[in-house]
């Protein structure tokens, strides 16, 4: 008789709020939502030295001690044993984490191991080549790996080499929480800000292009807002003082919410520069709210979450010329923001559901763990 206990799922990722970034955001949300249909044990490194055991959200959550970080990536000399010490049927890693898929070889753990391949490892070319053959060997043990978009899985040429593993399972967003802001949040924006603004979201880091956008704003009537903190503040804040744009430009920092800033701007924009921005989660939550998005033409999931001519406009990457045409284009044309922004909505709605990334998901699962047992409950999209 098959079992009907819940399937127990341990996501090993690389830190988890209230640590930013993409990756981060995603694991929290997606083991948020499936606490509901199976046991979900989060295991992530820690900033510090220490190890930490924690409840969120009802939820173990198990930050690793830190010994040093080489390459971005964090050393956790405990980390392979608890991935072999968890009572989890099925492993659901969260790649990039190179020191992760170390720790997961060399805990010698068997059974089911699902990957979210969130992007390649780009910048350190020398690491990524050196680190491939490892890479490679783990991939193979897999049962699915898991990518956000058809056009990330058919540009990485990790994923090409082993496609036959893996299925396309867009991010999803629970769209209704930035379908709708606090009114006074939102006129406040505007009023601090005037008309004609164009709100960007993201870490300060280079692969998001936002030096192209502050080149930008230099043919643009309006003002800029990005939202967010990181490495390059300082140097973008003189960027846009030596192009004589400071006085339109503001670097705001991090923001407790962003749904009022998406509904206060006229755009949004992602001018992201490299493959590193292989999805732009930030993209559906302005286009859950109505707002047209401006992106770039990578070899990602970027231009597929935002369509051109559909929900936005795309343009070449690293191209402030054209990033400044768009923005014009759209602060110009009030009927078109409209049509692009209400088409960007039901986009959310109709195609980045949360219940549709989760019982998706939970397909995996199942899959996954028979014949090991069966999953207590049979979700529905």
């Amino acid at each position: 008789m098959p079992m009907t206990r819940r399937l127990r799922v341990l996501h090993v990722g690389k830190f988890y709020p209230p640590h930013r970034g993409g990756m981060e955001s995603h694991v929290q949300t997606l083991a948020r939502e499936l606490s509901a249909e199976v046991d979900v044990e989060v295991l992530v490194s820690n900033d510090g030295r220490q190890t930490v055991r924690e409840t969120l959200d009802g939820m173990p959550v198990t930050r690793i001690g830190t010994l040093a970080s080489f390459a971005s990536a964090s050393v956790n000399p405990g980390m392979a044993r608890a991935i072999r010490q968890a009572a989890a049927d099925v492993v659901h890693f969260h790649h990039p984490n190179p020191t992760g898929v170390l720790s997961y070889l060399a805990s010698g753990r068997r059974g089911p191991l699902v990957v979210t391949y969130h992007s390649d490892i780009i910048r350190q070319r020398v690491l990524g080549a050196a680190f491939a053959p490892v890479l490679h060997r783990f991939l193979r043990g897999a049962h699915a790996i898991l990518a956000s978009s058809p056009d990330y899985a058919a540009s990485s040429p990790v994923l090409r080499r082993h496609a036959e593993r893996v299925r396309v399972i867009p991010f999803g967003i629970d769209a209704a929480s930035f379908e709708r802001a606090d009114a006074e949040e939102v006129a406040e924006i505007r009023a601090r800000y005037g008309p004609r603004l164009v709100v960007a979201a993201g870490r300060l880091v280079y692969y998001k292009g936002f030096d192209y956008l502050v080149r930008a704003m230099g043919a643009v009537d309006g003002r800029l807002v990005i939202l967010g903190d990181g490495p390059l503040r300082r140097a973008l804040q003189a960027l846009a003082e030596e192009l004589g744009v400071g006085q339109r430009v503001t670097l705001a920092g991090a923001v407790p919410e962003l749904a009022p800033w998406y509904h206060a701007a006229d755009v949004f924009a992602l001018p992201a520069v490299a493959r590193s921005e292989a999805f732009g989660l930030v993209q559906l939550e302005a286009m859950a709210a109505g707002t047209p998005v401006v992106n770039t033409r990578l070899d990602s999931g970027v231009p597929f979450v935002s369509r051109d001519g559909e929900t936005g406009i795309t343009v070449p990457p690293a191209d402030a010329d054209a990033l400044a045409a768009a923005l014009r284009r759209l602060l110009n044309d009030a009927a078109l923001r409209r049509r692009l922004g209400d088409a960007a909505r039901e986009r959310v709605r109709r195609e980045f559901s949360l219940e549709g990334m989760v019982a998706d998901t939970l397909a995996v699962y199942r899959e996954a763990a028979t014949p090991v047992m069966d999953v207590s409950r049979n979700p529905s999209r």
